[in-house]
């Protein structure tokens, strides 16, 4: 058995799962909580994990090792039982404990790295934020992106959006995002451009990689076809266009780009779903940056601050903008984790 409060990370996973449109990795998560015994390396590193099991991801590092394993092809137990093939509870468990019994190491090791999920949905409600942004000012915009990983979302403007009553963007680069939009449409009619966009993460990782795509697939939850083959179009549309990620901290970044306005121009900060990874001394220093520089902030040389995250006053991710000099910070909308919808405001 494992401890409760691993016990507990893997079924508070396995429910967010469902109720995020995967009962596959549901199933998983809650086998391994269940039946998971520290009779493996494997075992014995997730039964000693600390009490930071659920801030760590740590069911869905477990899941993501798996899954990698899975689609290598190399454990033929375990592949037999994952989609499209079909298995009841017993038949799926005892694919998985062939697959610790023969890459006990691959799976001990995989468990080292936090999910970089790259979710390419959420680039909706970037749109929609960064569209505001540009209606506001009439400037072209310098984009900086905390949290980047493989820089998937940076570069949101060349996708083709599906807004339900509307389309946006271009289908040139085979990225389709078809979103629930409910509420008012952003202004969609804003002359967006781009002039820079650049992107930090602790471990970044290079879309031109054939170990990125194996790495960033595998959090893809199997069962989800259309996830699946949105990430594999916008790992191929991110490697083509170049687009790169700093290894930095975040912190140390934003300290080190956001010093001063500039003319003729928006310096625009953003992330999604990163901020509650981050240990609250790094937070306080973005913030501090961010105020530091708001102070110098102009109608001709503005700042503006986007950022999709958790804000703990609904069940999902607050929208959530603010543009300097004004000031002004609107919650603009809601989005799923997934961005299979976003409710505008």
């Amino acid at each position: 058995m494992l401890p409760i409060h691993i016990q507990q990370c893997f079924e508070h996973q396995a429910l967010a799962c469902e109720l995020l449109g995967s009962p596959f990795t549901s199933r998983v998560c809650a086998l391994l909580g269940s039946r998971l015994t520290p009779a493996s390396r494997f075992g014995v590193r997730i039964a000693g994990w600390s009490a930071s099991a659920k801030s760590d991801v740590l069911a869905l590092r477990a899941t993501g090792a798996l899954n990698a394993l899975a689609r290598a092809g190399e454990c033929t137990s375990l592949t037999a039982v994952y989609p499209p093939h079909v298995a009841d509870d017993d038949a799926l468990w005892s694919g998985i404990v062939a697959a610790i019994a023969a890459h006990d190491g691959f799976l001990h090791d995989y468990l080292d790295s936090p999910p970089q999920t790259n979710e390419v949905s959420r680039s909706g409600s970037i749109l929609g934020g960064v569209l505001h942004v540009a209606a506001a000012t009439g400037l072209p915009i310098d984009l900086y992106e905390i949290g980047s990983s493989a820089g998937l979302n940076l570069s949101f403007d060349r996708y083709d959006y599906d807004l339900g009553i509307v389309r946006w963007g271009n289908d040139a680069e085979g990225v389709r995002i078809v979103q629930d939009w409910q509420g008012p449409l952003p202004p969609l009619d804003a002359p967006l451009v781009i002039r820079h966009r650049r992107g930090c993460d602790q471990n970044p990782l290079d879309a031109s990689q054939d170990a990125t795509r194996t790495r960033l697939m595998s959090y893809v939850w199997p069962d989800q076809s259309a996830r699946i083959a949105r990430l594999e179009a916008a790992i191929a549309s991110t490697a083509r266009s170049g687009v790169s990620v700093e290894k930095a901290d975040a912190a140390d970044w934003v300290e080190q780009n956001f010093v001063a306005p500039e003319e003729g121009v928006v310096k625009l900060l953003f992330h999604s779903i990163v901020w509650g990874y981050m240990p609250d001394a790094v937070q306080q220093r973005i913030e501090t940056a961010m105020k530091k520089i708001a102070r110098l902030a102009t109608p001709a040389a503005p700042v503006a601050w986007l950022r999709i995250e958790p804000d703990g006053n609904n069940p999902y991710a607050a929208v959530t903008l603010t543009i300097h000099p004004s000031g002004e910070t609107s919650v603009i909308g809601h989005a799923d984790f997934h961005g299979r919808f976003t409710h505008w405001l």
